[in-house]
């Protein structure tokens, strides 16, 4: 209900609804008083790889600011009351609508936090915010042993379509019979991972030659079961690109997790790695994630370039028809390739190939065609979130959001031969009014749907939902491995859901052993964040 309230607020802000709240004036100013916060990221109970809160800025009549006032207008600090230093990184993110984007991410866990949010050394709304902790960092393998509590506090949401319609093709599952017929039916030729989590323990089996892609799942599960404690469950993922499960409903159908789903398969369709990794690795080794790209959105939408945007590899032959008919039409297409490795290239039809363009490059371009490759265009996600209006291809592949997605509401759908390209870019281009509140809404779509905390909900919601339909029990098969959790000697991290009795006293020792690493290299004029600030795995 909260994220609901929210999302209507911010709809609100950004005047998709017909109930507009005011805009400030030009010149107005950012008033600390009226200015909102809000937030996952000012919940102690809501564990993220990287934390996130938001700040509206208002003038003092209340009137929200639609531009950027400013991307130092804000100031924020993360402290803890009891330690001299925090091992906490914060970025204020500036997305140019008025509104800021704050993250963070703990490398070590804390009795409390106070998030200060100042303008002009003044509080903002209601700040001091007082996270009463234990607050745990990501690292920390403290399970909520309730899922009930921790989907509570995630506010995750009831149902997702997706998994309802994939697990409506398995009323039962026997993970007896999985274990023994999937491998003989799959295992040759594809490449799969056979998971069981028991205990909140992560067991594998790689089926197939190629298992790298299995660095994915592993590192999301390992997460996911610091988190919270999932239900015993046996399982199979498909490492490859393609579903795999191409028998009729009728037939005798074996459940696969897949990072794609199509028309024509039944596989049960999960976030995709690309998406995946970026929750887990945001402000850590990736540059692109669902947060950096609404810092990323290029010129205000007047000022952006009226022509459709593409560039990738040639990995299907609408993309090969697409960069032919931006080289007749110029003024309406810019498409490239950037590599070719499925087709012969040849540069009479299709152009050299040019230089790799910066991701938030892209949104210097008011239109952004999104094309299958492979399988279904990972970049989508992405391009939601940026300040562009996304031309999106008829397709028989979907990714676990796209039953969500309404065309001419999120984004301008374009037929699957791209024979109707032109016609919507003119149409874009005279409703240009129309074609902005479209890009705003899939903007506002992945804000609501995409991010971290969506992306966790949804896996344990299906993972949730799977094990209920199991009919036989889940086991730790011949040939498993332990998969095991990383562990920190540097900032160790003492669970209070411990066994009964040991609870506060872990807490304590381990908080009275952080206060004295602090006060020890403080007394050499050395503190533990200096000592610590080039270790590689920080």
């Amino acid at each position: 209900m909260l994220r609901k309230v929210l999302s209507l607020f911010v709809l609100c802000c950004l005047g998709l609804m017909e109930q507009t709240p005011p805009v400030a004036s030009t010149g107005a100013v950012p008033s600390a008083t009226t200015t909102l916060v809000w937030g996952s990221g000012l919940e102690a109970n809501i564990v993220l790889p990287a934390r996130f809160f938001y700040i509206q800025t208002v003038d003092s009549s209340g009137r929200n600011f639609t531009s950027s006032p400013g991307e130092n207008t804000f100031e924020v600090k993360i402290v803890s009351p009891v330690e001299q230093f925090t091992r906490i990184w914060v970025q204020v993110l500036d997305r140019r609508d008025g509104s800021f984007l704050v993250r963070y991410r703990m490398y070590a866990s804390y009795t409390d936090l106070h998030i200060h949010i100042l303008l002009n050394d003044k509080h903002v709304a209601k700040s001091p915010f007082i996270l009463k902790g234990p607050v745990y960092h990501d690292g920390c393998d403290c399970p909520q042993p309730s899922g009930s509590v921790w989907k509570e506090d995630m506010q995750c949401p009831v149902s997702f379509p997706q998994i309802e319609q994939d697990l409506a093709l398995f009323p039962r599952v026997d993970p007896d019979r999985n274990a023994l017929e999937v491998p003989q039916r799959f295992g040759q030729r594809q490449s799969l991972c056979h998971y069981t989590v028991k205990d909140n323990k992560v067991y594998i089996k790689t089926l197939g030659e190629h298992v790298g892609f299995r660095i994915f799942m592993d590192a999301f599960l390992l997460s996911l079961t610091r988190k919270v404690r999932v239900p015993d469950l046996e399982f199979f993922v498909n490492l490859g690109d393609w579903p795999l499960e191409k028998r009729r409903p009728s037939e005798r159908l074996h459940p696969i997790f897949s990072w794609c789903g199509s028309n024509d398969t039944r596989d049960i369709v999960m976030p995709t790695y690309d998406l995946t990794e970026s929750v887990l690795e945001t402000m850590g080794r990736v540059s692109l994630d669902m947060m950096s790209v609404q810092a990323n959105t290029g010129p205000p939408w007047r000022e952006k370039n009226a022509t459709a945007f593409w560039r990738g590899r040639d990995s299907r032959k609408e993309r090969l028809e697409l960069v032919k008919l931006a080289r007749a039409h110029p003024d309406m297409v810019d498409a490239a390739f950037t590599n070719f490795f499925f087709f012969k290239h040849d540069e009479s039809l299709y152009g050299p190939l040019v230089k790799h363009v910066s991701f938030f490059d892209f949104f210097k371009y008011k239109y952004q065609i999104n094309i299958d490759g492979t399988v279904a265009a990972y970049r989508l996600p992405y391009l939601l979130a940026g300040d562009s209006v996304v031309l999106k291809q008829d397709s028989g592949y979907y990714e676990h959001f796209y039953s969500q997605l309404r065309p001419w509401e999120h984004y301008i759908p374009i037929r699957a031969d791209l024979a109707d390209l032109q016609e919507k870019i003119h149409w874009a281009r005279e409703q240009d009014e129309e074609a902005r509140k479209i890009a705003v809404a899939g903007q506002q779509f992945a804000r609501n749907h995409l991010m971290g905390d969506s992306i966790f909900c949804y896996y344990y919601k299906l993972f949730q939902e799977y094990a209920k339909l199991q009919v036989t029990e889940p086991k730790i098969r011949e040939g498993m491995e332990r998969v095991e959790q990383p562990t920190d000697d540097l900032f160790p991290c003492s669970c209070h859901r411990t066994p009964q009795g040991t609870d506060e006293l872990n807490w304590k020792s381990f908080m009275a052993l952080h206060g004295f690493y602090n006060s020890f290299f403080s007394d050499k004029r050395m503190s533990f964040m200096t000592l610590t600030s080039t270790l590689p795995c920080i």
